[in-house]
Protein backbone atom coordinates (compact mmCIF):
# COMPACT_ATOMS: atom_id res chain seq x y z
CA UNK A 1 0.00 0.00 0.00
CA UNK A 2 3.12 2.56 1.08
CA UNK A 3 4.16 2.01 -2.68
CA UNK A 4 0.83 3.22 -4.09
CA UNK A 5 0.09 6.37 -5.60
CA UNK A 6 -1.62 8.78 -3.04
CA UNK A 7 -4.42 8.92 -5.06
CA UNK A 8 -4.77 5.41 -5.26
CA UNK A 9 -4.47 4.76 -1.72
CA UNK A 10 -7.05 6.93 -1.17
CA UNK A 11 -9.49 5.51 -3.61
CA UNK A 12 -8.68 2.23 -2.13
CA UNK A 13 -9.91 3.60 1.39
CA UNK A 14 -13.27 4.62 0.34
CA UNK A 15 -13.82 1.49 -1.11
CA UNK A 16 -13.44 -0.15 2.05
CA UNK A 17 -16.00 2.13 3.86
CA UNK A 18 -19.57 0.64 4.49
CA UNK A 19 -21.24 3.77 2.38
CA UNK A 20 -19.00 3.55 -0.20
CA UNK A 21 -22.51 2.55 -2.53
CA UNK A 22 -24.15 5.61 -1.15
CA UNK A 23 -21.39 7.67 -1.53
CA UNK A 24 -20.73 6.39 -4.77
CA UNK A 25 -24.39 7.11 -6.12
CA UNK A 26 -24.18 10.51 -4.97
CA UNK A 27 -20.90 11.06 -7.51
CA UNK A 28 -23.14 9.62 -10.17
CA UNK A 29 -25.51 12.11 -9.13
CA UNK A 30 -23.49 15.07 -9.28
CA UNK A 31 -22.35 13.50 -13.12
CA UNK A 32 -19.03 12.98 -11.78
CA UNK A 33 -18.43 17.17 -10.62
CA UNK A 34 -14.71 17.96 -10.59
CA UNK A 35 -15.39 20.04 -7.62
CA UNK A 36 -18.95 19.70 -5.91
CA UNK A 37 -19.92 21.68 -3.03
CA UNK A 38 -20.51 19.97 0.12
CA UNK A 39 -24.23 20.70 2.23
CA UNK A 40 -25.18 19.42 5.67
CA UNK A 41 -28.75 19.89 6.50
CA UNK A 42 -32.37 18.47 5.90
CA UNK A 43 -35.84 19.01 3.77
CA UNK A 44 -39.10 18.16 5.15
CA UNK A 45 -42.61 17.95 2.95
CA UNK A 46 -45.38 18.55 5.14
CA UNK A 47 -49.42 18.54 3.52
CA UNK A 48 -50.51 22.44 3.94
CA UNK A 49 -53.27 21.46 5.45
CA UNK A 50 -52.92 19.30 7.74
CA UNK A 51 -49.36 19.42 9.00
CA UNK A 52 -48.29 15.17 8.19
CA UNK A 53 -45.06 15.23 7.36
CA UNK A 54 -44.75 13.36 3.72
CA UNK A 55 -41.42 13.18 3.39
CA UNK A 56 -38.02 13.90 5.50
CA UNK A 57 -34.05 14.07 4.39
CA UNK A 58 -31.40 14.71 6.79
CA UNK A 59 -27.97 14.46 5.48
CA UNK A 60 -27.17 13.06 9.42
CA UNK A 61 -27.77 9.44 7.16
CA UNK A 62 -25.22 10.43 4.81
CA UNK A 63 -21.68 9.19 4.06
CA UNK A 64 -19.84 11.77 6.02
CA UNK A 65 -23.12 13.24 7.17
CA UNK A 66 -23.13 15.68 3.43
CA UNK A 67 -24.78 15.86 0.60
CA UNK A 68 -22.80 16.64 -2.64
CA UNK A 69 -24.48 18.92 -5.79
CA UNK A 70 -22.63 20.29 -9.22
CA UNK A 71 -20.33 23.40 -8.96
CA UNK A 72 -22.59 23.94 -12.12
CA UNK A 73 -19.11 25.49 -13.72
CA UNK A 74 -19.48 26.25 -17.33
CA UNK A 75 -16.07 25.73 -18.05
CA UNK A 76 -14.28 22.35 -18.95
CA UNK A 77 -11.15 23.40 -18.17
CA UNK A 78 -12.37 23.56 -14.49
CA UNK A 79 -14.90 20.92 -14.26
CA UNK A 80 -16.02 18.71 -17.91
CA UNK A 81 -19.17 17.36 -16.34
CA UNK A 82 -20.96 20.47 -15.05
CA UNK A 83 -19.37 22.12 -18.34
CA UNK A 84 -21.50 19.18 -20.73
CA UNK A 85 -24.90 20.26 -18.63
CA UNK A 86 -24.35 24.04 -19.04
CA UNK A 87 -23.45 22.95 -23.03
CA UNK A 88 -26.78 20.83 -23.30
CA UNK A 89 -28.99 23.77 -21.35
CA UNK A 90 -27.45 26.42 -23.63
CA UNK A 91 -27.67 24.01 -26.53
CA UNK A 92 -31.84 24.47 -25.84
CA UNK A 93 -31.64 28.36 -24.93
CA UNK A 94 -30.45 29.27 -28.42
CA UNK A 95 -32.67 26.28 -30.31
CA UNK A 96 -36.09 27.39 -28.70
CA UNK A 97 -35.21 31.09 -29.85
CA UNK A 98 -34.61 29.96 -33.29
CA UNK A 99 -36.77 27.39 -33.84
CA UNK A 100 -39.27 27.22 -30.79
CA UNK A 101 -40.30 24.97 -27.80
CA UNK A 102 -39.54 25.62 -24.41
CA UNK A 103 -42.89 27.37 -24.21
CA UNK A 104 -41.27 29.74 -27.38
CA UNK A 105 -44.34 29.43 -30.75
CA UNK A 106 -43.02 27.54 -33.36
CA UNK A 107 -43.59 30.18 -35.78
CA UNK A 108 -40.64 32.06 -34.88
CA UNK A 109 -38.69 29.76 -37.12
CA UNK A 110 -40.46 31.92 -39.86
CA UNK A 111 -39.87 35.78 -38.45
CA UNK A 112 -36.41 37.69 -39.88
CA UNK A 113 -33.45 36.21 -38.16
CA UNK A 114 -30.11 36.80 -38.88
CA UNK A 115 -26.59 35.34 -37.57
CA UNK A 116 -24.46 38.12 -36.87
CA UNK A 117 -20.35 38.23 -36.20
CA UNK A 118 -18.77 41.91 -35.38
CA UNK A 119 -15.41 41.53 -34.45
CA UNK A 120 -12.83 44.12 -32.68
CA UNK A 121 -10.99 46.75 -34.36
CA UNK A 122 -6.96 46.46 -35.72
CA UNK A 123 -4.73 47.31 -32.98
CA UNK A 124 -1.95 46.27 -34.80
CA UNK A 125 -1.19 43.94 -37.81
CA UNK A 126 -0.77 40.08 -36.04
CA UNK A 127 0.23 37.28 -37.96
CA UNK A 128 -2.21 35.15 -39.72
CA UNK A 129 -3.11 31.55 -40.74
CA UNK A 130 -4.04 30.03 -44.06
CA UNK A 131 -2.07 31.51 -47.15
CA UNK A 132 0.83 33.85 -46.78
CA UNK A 133 0.79 36.07 -43.49
CA UNK A 134 1.21 39.50 -44.78
CA UNK A 135 3.40 39.95 -48.18
CA UNK A 136 4.95 43.12 -48.40
CA UNK A 137 6.03 43.64 -51.97
CA UNK A 138 8.34 46.35 -51.18
CA UNK A 139 9.51 45.04 -47.79
CA UNK A 140 10.44 47.49 -45.40
CA UNK A 141 10.45 48.38 -41.49
CA UNK A 142 8.76 49.62 -38.55
CA UNK A 143 10.02 52.57 -36.66
CA UNK A 144 11.14 50.06 -34.12
CA UNK A 145 13.23 47.95 -36.49
CA UNK A 146 10.69 45.05 -37.42
CA UNK A 147 9.73 43.81 -40.17
CA UNK A 148 6.28 45.11 -41.78
CA UNK A 149 5.50 42.12 -43.43
CA UNK A 150 5.52 38.20 -43.25
CA UNK A 151 5.23 36.06 -46.31
CA UNK A 152 5.81 33.09 -44.48
CA UNK A 153 2.98 30.09 -44.50
CA UNK A 154 1.74 29.78 -40.78
CA UNK A 155 -0.71 26.58 -39.48
CA UNK A 156 -3.83 27.20 -37.83
CA UNK A 157 -2.24 25.75 -34.71
CA UNK A 158 0.75 27.76 -34.90
CA UNK A 159 2.17 29.85 -31.85
CA UNK A 160 2.79 32.50 -33.72
CA UNK A 161 -0.79 32.93 -35.55
CA UNK A 162 -2.18 36.02 -33.84
CA UNK A 163 0.93 37.91 -32.33
CA UNK A 164 1.50 40.91 -33.40
CA UNK A 165 4.28 41.25 -35.99
CA UNK A 166 5.65 44.31 -34.03
CA UNK A 167 4.63 44.29 -29.66
CA UNK A 168 6.06 47.88 -29.42
CA UNK A 169 3.93 49.09 -32.84
CA UNK A 170 0.75 47.22 -31.26
CA UNK A 171 -1.62 48.86 -29.33
CA UNK A 172 -2.16 47.59 -25.76
CA UNK A 173 -3.81 50.26 -24.59
CA UNK A 174 -6.76 50.39 -27.26
CA UNK A 175 -7.31 46.42 -26.83
CA UNK A 176 -7.30 46.75 -23.67
CA UNK A 177 -10.30 49.30 -23.31
CA UNK A 178 -11.94 48.08 -25.99
CA UNK A 179 -12.31 44.72 -24.15
CA UNK A 180 -13.59 46.98 -21.02
CA UNK A 181 -16.57 48.71 -23.14
CA UNK A 182 -17.18 46.17 -25.47
CA UNK A 183 -20.33 45.53 -23.84
CA UNK A 184 -21.24 49.25 -23.77
CA UNK A 185 -20.87 49.19 -27.21
CA UNK A 186 -22.49 46.18 -27.82
CA UNK A 187 -25.81 47.83 -25.73
CA UNK A 188 -25.15 51.19 -27.92
CA UNK A 189 -25.23 49.12 -31.41
CA UNK A 190 -28.52 47.27 -30.17
CA UNK A 191 -30.34 50.71 -29.37
CA UNK A 192 -28.79 51.70 -32.76
CA UNK A 193 -30.28 49.42 -34.67
CA UNK A 194 -33.61 49.86 -33.24
CA UNK A 195 -33.77 53.32 -34.02
CA UNK A 196 -32.83 52.57 -37.65
CA UNK A 197 -35.37 49.67 -38.45
CA UNK A 198 -37.58 52.72 -37.00
CA UNK A 199 -36.42 55.31 -39.09
CA UNK A 200 -35.97 52.82 -42.15
CA UNK A 201 -40.20 52.84 -41.97
CA UNK A 202 -40.93 56.37 -40.95
CA UNK A 203 -41.92 55.72 -37.32
CA UNK A 204 -40.91 57.88 -34.61
CA UNK A 205 -37.91 56.39 -32.94
CA UNK A 206 -39.67 56.22 -29.41
CA UNK A 207 -42.80 54.30 -30.85
CA UNK A 208 -40.51 51.40 -32.16
CA UNK A 209 -41.57 49.18 -28.81
CA UNK A 210 -45.37 49.57 -29.83
CA UNK A 211 -44.61 48.39 -33.19
CA UNK A 212 -42.00 45.68 -33.02
CA UNK A 213 -39.29 43.95 -30.51
CA UNK A 214 -36.18 42.85 -31.31
CA UNK A 215 -34.57 39.89 -29.58
CA UNK A 216 -30.80 38.44 -29.45
CA UNK A 217 -29.01 36.14 -27.33
CA UNK A 218 -25.48 36.68 -28.02
CA UNK A 219 -21.90 34.65 -27.08
CA UNK A 220 -18.49 36.19 -26.50
CA UNK A 221 -15.67 34.78 -28.80
CA UNK A 222 -12.13 35.42 -28.21
CA UNK A 223 -10.23 35.10 -31.09
CA UNK A 224 -6.33 34.20 -32.11
CA UNK A 225 -5.06 37.89 -31.64
CA UNK A 226 -6.80 37.51 -28.12
CA UNK A 227 -9.62 40.32 -28.97
CA UNK A 228 -13.10 39.44 -28.44
CA UNK A 229 -16.12 39.38 -31.26
CA UNK A 230 -19.09 38.62 -30.77
CA UNK A 231 -21.76 36.03 -32.25
CA UNK A 232 -25.53 36.75 -31.86
CA UNK A 233 -28.84 35.61 -33.16
CA UNK A 234 -30.74 38.57 -33.73
CA UNK A 235 -34.64 37.93 -34.06
CA UNK A 236 -37.17 40.72 -34.99
CA UNK A 237 -40.50 39.77 -33.53
CA UNK A 238 -43.94 41.77 -32.82
CA UNK A 239 -44.33 43.98 -29.85
CA UNK A 240 -45.50 41.56 -27.36
CA UNK A 241 -42.15 39.32 -28.33
CA UNK A 242 -42.60 35.63 -29.70
CA UNK A 243 -45.85 35.56 -29.33
CA UNK A 244 -46.98 38.53 -31.67
CA UNK A 245 -46.48 38.40 -35.37
CA UNK A 246 -43.71 40.95 -36.53
CA UNK A 247 -45.34 43.94 -38.33
CA UNK A 248 -45.68 43.76 -42.48
CA UNK A 249 -42.57 46.18 -43.42
CA UNK A 250 -40.22 43.74 -41.20
CA UNK A 251 -38.00 41.65 -43.48
CA UNK A 252 -34.31 39.95 -43.06
CA UNK A 253 -32.87 42.35 -45.25
CA UNK A 254 -34.46 44.95 -43.37
CA UNK A 255 -32.87 44.28 -40.25
CA UNK A 256 -29.19 43.03 -42.16
CA UNK A 257 -29.13 46.64 -43.49
CA UNK A 258 -29.91 48.18 -40.28
CA UNK A 259 -27.53 45.62 -38.38
CA UNK A 260 -24.35 46.80 -40.80
CA UNK A 261 -25.23 50.82 -40.73
CA UNK A 262 -25.07 50.45 -36.95
CA UNK A 263 -21.99 48.52 -36.77
CA UNK A 264 -20.68 51.21 -38.88
CA UNK A 265 -21.84 54.29 -37.34
CA UNK A 266 -21.79 53.29 -33.18
CA UNK A 267 -19.15 54.63 -31.06
CA UNK A 268 -18.25 54.45 -27.52
CA UNK A 269 -15.38 57.50 -25.89
CA UNK A 270 -12.99 56.31 -23.24
CA UNK A 271 -13.22 58.76 -20.29
CA UNK A 272 -10.58 61.53 -20.05
CA UNK A 273 -7.13 60.74 -18.71
CA UNK A 274 -4.19 62.49 -19.02
CA UNK A 275 -1.72 59.41 -19.74
CA UNK A 276 -3.83 57.96 -22.41
CA UNK A 277 -6.61 60.73 -23.78
CA UNK A 278 -9.93 60.25 -25.06
CA UNK A 279 -10.37 57.10 -27.07
CA UNK A 280 -12.84 56.89 -29.82
CA UNK A 281 -13.64 52.86 -29.51
CA UNK A 282 -15.85 51.58 -32.42
CA UNK A 283 -16.19 47.92 -34.12
CA UNK A 284 -13.99 46.65 -36.80
CA UNK A 285 -14.39 46.32 -40.33
CA UNK A 286 -15.32 42.84 -40.94
CA UNK A 287 -19.16 42.38 -39.87
CA UNK A 288 -21.42 39.27 -41.21
CA UNK A 289 -25.11 39.00 -40.92
CA UNK A 290 -26.42 36.10 -42.62
CA UNK A 291 -29.91 35.46 -43.04
CA UNK A 292 -31.68 32.21 -41.34
CA UNK A 293 -34.23 30.75 -43.25
CA UNK A 294 -36.93 28.10 -42.19
CA UNK A 295 -36.27 27.00 -46.05
CA UNK A 296 -33.04 25.62 -44.84
CA UNK A 297 -30.88 27.83 -47.97
CA UNK A 298 -29.17 29.95 -44.71
CA UNK A 299 -26.62 28.54 -42.10
CA UNK A 300 -28.36 25.52 -39.77
CA UNK A 301 -30.29 26.61 -37.16
CA UNK A 302 -29.24 23.26 -34.97
CA UNK A 303 -25.50 23.79 -35.70
CA UNK A 304 -25.84 28.04 -35.21
CA UNK A 305 -27.47 26.87 -31.65
CA UNK A 306 -24.49 23.94 -31.19
CA UNK A 307 -21.51 26.54 -32.00
CA UNK A 308 -22.87 28.34 -29.41
CA UNK A 309 -23.47 26.19 -26.82
CA UNK A 310 -20.08 24.33 -27.62
CA UNK A 311 -17.88 27.52 -27.43
CA UNK A 312 -20.01 29.03 -23.67
CA UNK A 313 -18.37 25.73 -22.22
CA UNK A 314 -14.52 26.92 -23.12
CA UNK A 315 -12.44 28.18 -20.27
CA UNK A 316 -9.67 31.45 -20.96
CA UNK A 317 -6.57 29.01 -20.34
CA UNK A 318 -8.38 26.46 -23.20
CA UNK A 319 -8.84 29.51 -26.13
CA UNK A 320 -5.39 30.93 -24.78
CA UNK A 321 -6.79 34.59 -24.48
CA UNK A 322 -6.21 34.94 -20.41
CA UNK A 323 -6.97 32.50 -17.13
CA UNK A 324 -9.65 30.57 -15.83
CA UNK A 325 -8.59 32.13 -12.33
CA UNK A 326 -8.55 35.94 -11.20
CA UNK A 327 -4.92 37.56 -10.66
CA UNK A 328 -4.32 39.33 -7.35
CA UNK A 329 -0.85 40.55 -7.96
CA UNK A 330 1.67 41.45 -10.25
CA UNK A 331 3.37 38.22 -9.77
CA UNK A 332 1.07 36.33 -10.37
CA UNK A 333 0.49 37.90 -14.06
CA UNK A 334 4.75 36.86 -14.44
CA UNK A 335 3.88 33.09 -13.63
CA UNK A 336 0.28 33.04 -16.02
CA UNK A 337 1.23 30.48 -18.24
CA UNK A 338 0.07 32.70 -21.06
CA UNK A 339 1.85 34.05 -24.27
CA UNK A 340 3.91 36.79 -24.13
CA UNK A 341 1.34 39.05 -26.14
CA UNK A 342 -1.39 38.03 -23.86
CA UNK A 343 0.89 38.76 -20.52
CA UNK A 344 1.69 42.26 -22.15
CA UNK A 345 -2.20 42.70 -22.39
CA UNK A 346 -2.68 41.50 -18.70
CA UNK A 347 0.35 43.95 -17.78
CA UNK A 348 -1.40 46.49 -19.71
CA UNK A 349 -5.24 45.93 -17.31
CA UNK A 350 -3.16 46.02 -14.41
CA UNK A 351 -1.03 49.46 -15.66
CA UNK A 352 -4.33 51.46 -16.08
CA UNK A 353 -6.15 50.04 -13.47
CA UNK A 354 -4.19 52.11 -10.83
CA UNK A 355 -5.21 55.21 -12.71
CA UNK A 356 -7.98 56.99 -11.07
CA UNK A 357 -10.28 57.85 -14.13
CA UNK A 358 -10.52 54.38 -14.61
CA UNK A 359 -11.43 52.87 -11.17
CA UNK A 360 -15.34 51.90 -12.07
CA UNK A 361 -13.80 49.92 -15.02
CA UNK A 362 -12.07 47.31 -12.33
CA UNK A 363 -9.49 46.27 -14.41
CA UNK A 364 -7.25 44.72 -12.13
CA UNK A 365 -9.93 42.46 -11.65
CA UNK A 366 -10.36 41.39 -14.96
CA UNK A 367 -6.75 41.61 -15.80
CA UNK A 368 -7.13 38.01 -15.79
CA UNK A 369 -9.67 38.18 -19.22
CA UNK A 370 -8.05 41.20 -20.81
CA UNK A 371 -10.26 43.62 -19.45
CA UNK A 372 -13.05 41.80 -21.01
CA UNK A 373 -15.99 42.23 -18.18
CA UNK A 374 -19.30 41.23 -19.98
CA UNK A 375 -20.96 37.74 -19.54
CA UNK A 376 -19.93 34.78 -22.10
CA UNK A 377 -23.35 34.54 -22.85
CA UNK A 378 -26.33 36.96 -22.40
CA UNK A 379 -29.32 37.42 -24.31
CA UNK A 380 -32.70 39.40 -23.85
CA UNK A 381 -35.46 38.98 -21.83
CA UNK A 382 -37.97 37.92 -24.47
CA UNK A 383 -35.44 36.05 -26.75
CA UNK A 384 -36.12 32.52 -25.23
CA UNK A 385 -36.24 30.80 -21.93
CA UNK A 386 -34.04 30.90 -19.37
CA UNK A 387 -31.13 28.91 -17.80
CA UNK A 388 -33.67 28.73 -14.40
CA UNK A 389 -36.33 27.74 -15.98
CA UNK A 390 -34.72 24.66 -18.04
CA UNK A 391 -33.20 23.87 -14.45
CA UNK A 392 -36.73 23.90 -12.88
CA UNK A 393 -37.92 21.76 -16.01
CA UNK A 394 -34.81 19.22 -15.36
CA UNK A 395 -35.75 19.15 -11.26
CA UNK A 396 -39.26 18.43 -11.93
CA UNK A 397 -38.60 15.69 -14.43
CA UNK A 398 -36.41 13.68 -11.82
CA UNK A 399 -38.91 14.45 -9.27
CA UNK A 400 -37.82 17.03 -7.32
CA UNK A 401 -39.74 19.67 -7.36
CA UNK A 402 -42.22 21.16 -5.06
CA UNK A 403 -45.54 19.34 -5.08
CA UNK A 404 -49.13 21.40 -5.07
CA UNK A 405 -50.39 21.77 -1.71
CA UNK A 406 -47.07 21.12 0.23
CA UNK A 407 -44.79 23.13 2.27
CA UNK A 408 -41.25 22.41 2.01
CA UNK A 409 -38.86 23.26 4.64
CA UNK A 410 -35.10 23.29 3.99
CA UNK A 411 -32.46 23.89 6.41
CA UNK A 412 -29.01 23.73 4.45
CA UNK A 413 -25.38 25.18 5.14
CA UNK A 414 -22.19 24.90 3.48
CA UNK A 415 -19.25 22.81 4.86
CA UNK A 416 -16.99 22.47 1.93
CA UNK A 417 -15.91 21.67 -1.84
CA UNK A 418 -13.71 19.66 -4.02
CA UNK A 419 -12.52 15.93 -3.71
CA UNK A 420 -9.26 14.07 -1.90
CA UNK A 421 -7.41 12.74 -4.19
CA UNK A 422 -9.06 9.05 -4.46
CA UNK A 423 -12.65 11.02 -4.54
CA UNK A 424 -11.20 12.65 -7.89
CA UNK A 425 -9.61 9.53 -9.28
CA UNK A 426 -12.94 7.99 -8.91
CA UNK A 427 -15.33 11.24 -10.09
CA UNK A 428 -13.26 11.60 -13.35
CA UNK A 429 -13.73 7.42 -14.20
CA UNK A 430 -18.04 8.24 -13.40
CA UNK A 431 -17.87 11.36 -15.59
CA UNK A 432 -15.77 9.56 -18.45
CA UNK A 433 -18.85 6.32 -18.08
CA UNK A 434 -21.17 8.60 -18.69
CA UNK A 435 -20.32 11.17 -21.27
CA UNK A 436 -19.53 7.72 -23.42
CA UNK A 437 -23.06 6.21 -22.35
CA UNK A 438 -24.47 9.62 -23.38
CA UNK A 439 -22.13 8.93 -27.17
CA UNK A 440 -23.54 5.56 -27.96
CA UNK A 441 -26.82 6.52 -27.06
CA UNK A 442 -26.62 9.21 -29.67
CA UNK A 443 -24.92 6.94 -32.04
CA UNK A 444 -28.03 4.34 -31.86
CA UNK A 445 -30.36 7.42 -31.92
CA UNK A 446 -28.64 8.03 -35.43
CA UNK A 447 -28.44 4.65 -36.65
CA UNK A 448 -31.91 4.32 -35.82
CA UNK A 449 -32.87 7.25 -38.03
CA UNK A 450 -31.33 5.92 -40.71
CA UNK A 451 -32.83 2.93 -41.17
CA UNK A 452 -35.65 4.33 -41.08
Amino acid sequence: MRQLPEADRDAIRLAQDPKFPRWLEQITATGGCAHPVHLSGSTTTLDSTTGEIIRHYDTRDEPGERLLVRCRNRRATICPACSRLHAGDTYHLVRAGLLGGKNIPITIRNRPRLFVTLTAPSFGPVHRAGDRCRPRRNGGTCEHGRPLGCGALHAPDAAVVGQPLCPSCYDYTAHVLWHAHASKLWDRFVIDVRRRLASSVGLVQSRFARHARLSFARVAEYQKRAAVHVHAVVRLDGPAGPDDEPPAWGSADLLSDAVHASARRVLVHTLYSSAVGELALHWGAQVDARPLSAQGDGPDDDAVAAYVAKYVTKGASETGAGTDHPLTAWEDIESAPVSGHVRTLMRTCWRLGELPEYEPLHLRTWTHTLGYRGHILTKSRAYSTTYAALRAERAHHKGHADMPDMVTERHWRYVGSGHTPGAALIAAGVADDLAESRRLGREAKQQGKGRR
